[in-house]
């Protein structure tokens, strides 16, 4: 029987703006189980980002409890929260989210600096060269294509071989052919790594690639 990675019970989420209390989720309840690939889809405003940003612990909910890998998100500190995510959760975002000042290379290394261990250069050099980036190691990012940025940050993500792998919109800023290379990377990093991969898209032929998909409709989930 396979374990549950992530587990979030009526999970809502309400935010206050100056005139009403604004329901982003409403009452949502997932089970994610080790090495499953899940997509969430829906239109823009449906919750996606927010869905994913609850089940990573880098926000909490108005209700409702999140579990990631065992532990019970609501009962830890934002310290510990963070330790998680940098000892067993990786992340792509639309953005790329490079440091500018530091080369390829360095930007894969850069997890294993926040988690307060060596770098481990053997290992970012042949994430970077199962990317297809082994002669660009050394180049900035302002030196690569976009297409380039998101596969130094599929390398990174990686790195700290993950647990779980949070994709939101990952290639949300690539044209078609560049963003069908960097989904097949992705895909194939995961079955490689044995990664859970959680995917944010509003692209369904991406979606269909995953396990499974779960629709976020007016805040709710629909599962497919």
């Amino acid at each position: 029987m396979q374990t549950s990675v992530i587990k979030a019970e009526s999970l809502s989420k309400v935010v206050s703006t100056k005139q009403e209390q604004l329901t982003i989720l409403n009452d949502v309840s997932l089970d994610i189980k080790q090495g499953e690939s899940v997509a969430i889809v829906g239109t823009s405003g449906a919750g996606k980002s927010t869905l994913m940003t609850l089940l990573a612990g880098l926000d909490v909910p108005s209700h409702g409890s999140v579990e990631l890998l065992g532990h019970s998100l609501a009962t830890m500190s934002d310290e510990q929260r963070a330790q998680i995510r940098s000892e067993s959760v990786g992340f792509v975002f639309q953005s790329f989210l490079l440091i500018p000042s530091l080369s390829a290379l360095e930007n894969v290394t850069l997890p294993c600096l926040l988690k307060g261990e060596e770098e481990n250069r053997e290992r970012a050099l042949k994430l970077l060269a199962d990317v297809g980036l082994a002669d660009r190691v050394d180049h900035s990012p302002a030196q690569l294509s976009g297409g380039e940025q998101q596969r130094v940050a599929l390398a990174r993500a990686f790195m700290i071989e993950p647990s779980v792998l949070f994709a939101d919109e990952p290639t949300g800023n690539l044209d078609q052919q560049t963003a069908a290379r960097v989904v097949e990377l992705l895909f194939e990093l995961n079955k490689n790594h044995g990664t859970t991969l959680v995917l944010v898209t509003h692209d369904l032929s991406l979606a269909q690639r995953c396990d499974r998909t779960i629709h976020l409709k007016s805040g709710g989930v629909e599962e497919s």
